[in-house]
């Protein structure tokens, strides 16, 4: 009998590993410091008691731990037609569907809508989902400069005519660069050149907007893009997402998005939890404004310091360091110190702009930047008294500070 430790694909991946290992890619699970900059929890609502108040709820008025199955199967329930009308009031289109996370969100819209032979423009910080289901789709893709909307213009103008359609795809907040996209202006380029826009809002949700409801309600434009996703595991903490858009893309992604036909629904309390959550946030202005309170705070004391900070202006703000190594050693120093903040390497984002991404919460404070800068500041001081000076290797040794989405394949 062969035996498994004998296997050449293990021993395959076990080389793989390695390689991970000798690069400084390995990564790992941890548990992490209570100072936590790596948290999409934007609102705090993750341990809010009105959220814990609506799962014990539904549970005690009888609802089921599990959803035995596809909403197409045995997992669809009443509760889930309802909050899918709420969503789609509180995004302001004509229908929503339910995901059983961002990703399958994704995936499911961009492999379910394109088609071989249309064109989707792509911006090159997409998140890894957005990429993965045009890869799916078979259709050509088209991937232009962060942000350069003259770029992408002169890539419109040269695409020609065709049998397919055009689509530009868009994140509203982006994950690792904290920027946000000029939604207004995309629009009107999609008109002037017949295509469709989709924007994945899955860090504006909660955060901007009127009553939290998205940038793409901003810019008063809910009936003028194809589709947004709208996470539910950020500022809503949950899980899930939902695709906003006309009822006709609903109808259409039940028929065809693979990740909605062939995924055990989500527990139907969960539905509970998230109709609490849409109210809670609805009403959390005050909430939105401390959030920007703080990240102007951070930015201008990060700036001040000379720390490179980008064109972030939102609740996400890098601190681009340059090199792996740099990114690495400044992440594994402000563990040590109590810091939960991770390294962000290629190819999560370009070569040479690896950098620490601090995501803020209203559950900060100034006091606790002030510190999380000051750490900043010292550990820098201390780099350029003695370049390479190793970094702290106890439970924050350096090939553990690697974010899950370093995984995300170069486009």
């Amino acid at each position: 009998m062969r035996s498994l430790e004998a296997s050449a694909s293990l021993r395959r991946l076990e080389s793989e590993l390695a390689a991970l290992r000798v690069n400084s890619q390995l990564r790992h699970l941890e548990i992490l410091p209570d100072l936590n900059f790596s948290s999409n929890d934007y609102l705090g609502l993750s341990v809010d008691p009105r959220l814990r108040e609506a799962v014990a709820d539904a549970l005690a008025q009888g609802s089921p731990v599990g959803s035995t199955g596809s909403r197409l199967l045995s997992g669809h329930a009443a509760i889930w037609e309802e909050l899918e009308s709420q969503l789609a009031q509180f995004s302001g289109a004509e229908a929503a569907l339910y995901f059983s996370s961002g990703y399958a969100a994704n995936v499911g819209l961009f492999s379910a809508v394109l088609r071989p032979d249309d064109i989707v423009f792509s911006d090159s910080a997409n998140h890894a989902s957005i990429i993965d289901g045009i890869r799916l789709s078979g259709a050509r893709k088209v991937i232009f400069p962060h942000l350069d909307l003259n770029a992408l213009e002169s890539d419109l103008r040269q695409s020609g005519g065709g049998a397919g359609q055009k689509f530009i795809a868009i994140e509203s907040v982006f994950s690792m660069d904290g920027d946000r996209a000029p939604l207004t202006d995309l629009m009107a380029l999609a008109d002037r050149h017949d295509a469709e826009l989709i924007v994945d809002e899955a860090h504006a949700t909660g955060v901007f907007g009127p009553q939290g409801r998205g940038l793409v309600a901003a810019a008063e434009a809910e009936g003028r893009v194809f589709a947004a996703v709208h996470t539910c595991g950020k500022a809503l903490a949950g899980m899930g997402a939902f695709v906003s858009g006309s009822r006709t893309l609903k109808q259409f992604l039940i028929n065809r998005a693979r990740t909605f036909i062939f995924s055990t629904a989500l527990p139907p309390y969960l539905a509970a939890q998230m109709r609490a959550a849409i109210g809670i946030v609805a009403g959390a202005d005050a909430e939105r404004e401390r959030l920007a309170d703080l990240a102007a705070h951070l930015r201008g004391r990060l700036r001040a310091a000379a720390f490179d900070t980008a064109q972030s202006n939102s609740q996400i703000v890098p601190v681009l360091l340059g090199t792996n190594e740099r990114a690495l050693q400044f992440a594994a120093r402000l563990c040590h110190e109590g810091f939960a903040v991770r390294a962000i390497r290629p190819p999560t984002v370009p070569a040479g702009s690896a950098r620490l991404r601090l995501s803020l919460t209203v559950r900060h404070s100034r006091e606790m930047l002030d510190q999380l800068v000051d750490a900043l500041i010292r550990i820098r001081d201390e780099d350029a008294a003695s370049p390479g000076a190793a970094a702290h290797a106890d439970q924050c040794s350096a090939e553990h500070l690697s974010l899950e989405q370093s995984v995300a394949k170069p486009q």
